[in-house]
């Protein structure tokens, strides 16, 4: 029975991939204005969320936060990608089965018990991080994303509205 409650705790509070929000408990990103044309932007996914997908979502959010300054294009500065393992345990569980027999006055009765072990499981919560500049015009000689171009190419990719 311990066995089913936490695996349908982990489905429900890990069973999807993780949507674009802003930070919660099943991860979403995080931004910080760091200068007026620089800001950091982190996205965070949990076991179920793609490394494609985290590093999608951080390109969105800087799409949306060089459109919100009132600029064109941005360039990354820096990107970190990485990925943090965790354990997940289930219980051991114990199962006795018997039967007991009458004869006259004396009850004969017989047993086995079978023990199935706990398990470990590993999963990988990825994350992105950016350092992004924004243009208001296209610069020459580095490469920059359109950011009008890049937030409807993910938006439609994640069918996001």
């Amino acid at each position: 029975m311990k066995l089913v409650i936490c695996v349908l705790f982990v489905a429900f509070t890990c069973g999807c991939a993780t949507s674009y929000q802003s930070t919660g408990f099943t991860g979403g990103y995080s931004d910080t204005e760091l200068a007026p044309d620089i800001f950091r932007v982190v996205f965070r996914g949990n076991a179920y969320t793609a490394a494609e997908r985290v590093q999608d979502f951080a390109l969105l959010r800087a799409s949306e936060l060089t459109l919100q300054q009132g600029s064109a294009y941005f360039a990354l500065i820096d990107e970190s990608n990485t990925v943090t393992p965790f354990n997940i345990n289930t219980p051991g569980q114990a199962q006795t089965i018997g039967s007991g027999f009458v004869t006259g006055n004396t009850v004969t009765y017989s047993s086995y018990t079978t023990y199935y072990p706990g398990q470990t499981y590993t999963l990988y919560k990825p994350k992105t991080g950016l350092l992004v500049k924004s243009f208001k015009e296209k610069p020459e000689g580095i490469f920059t994303f359109d950011a009008a171009f890049l937030q409807q190419s993910l938006k439609q990719k994640y069918r996001i509205k």
